[in-house]
């Protein structure tokens, strides 16, 4: 597997921690190195505090971000806030595809309630090995930061 990095920063809100335990295992078995921002357990919490220390990662340039929360919409809202990110909402694996080759997002945000945990995985492993493929899609990107 030819992983575009090998850092990874992972978070989730209460919805999303189930998917997020699911995956762990199989992103270490990968050799990827995983900052788990939390949350650790299944209790009420705002999805804010924890897409915000991903994005910061990410936005640092120590690697991509994954973020789960019940619709992903929330994660990826408050991700996209900062500067640098390009957190994309996917349900499907092409679109996760989709959104490293022409967007070059940095960050994938999952609907927990929304995908089974294969489909979760399989999209992860897709976003964490396709290339951005620049050319035309680079000019697009410039234009993104207001």
């Amino acid at each position: 597997m030819n992983l575009i990095s090998t850092h990874l920063s992972l978070g989730n809100d209460h919805a999303g921690f189930e998917l997020k335990e699911y995956l762990k295992p199989h992103l270490q078995k990968w050799g990827l190195q995983v900052h788990d921002h939390g949350t650790h357990g299944p209790d009420s919490v705002d999805y804010p505090d924890f897409a915000h220390p991903v994005a910061e990662e990410v936005a640092q340039g120590k690697g991509l971000g994954i973020l789960i929360c019940g619709s992903g919409n929330g994660v990826c809202m408050a991700a996209n806030k900062h500067a640098d990110i390009r957190a994309a909402l996917c349900w499907n694996v092409e679109l996760a595809a989709l959104a490293r080759q022409h967007n070059n997002a940095n960050i994938l945000c999952l609907p927990a309630r929304f995908i089974s945990p294969e489909t979760a995985l399989a999209m992860v492993e897709t976003f964490m090995t396709t290339p951005f493929e620049g050319g035309r899609h680079q000019n697009r990107i410039n234009k993104i930061p207001c």
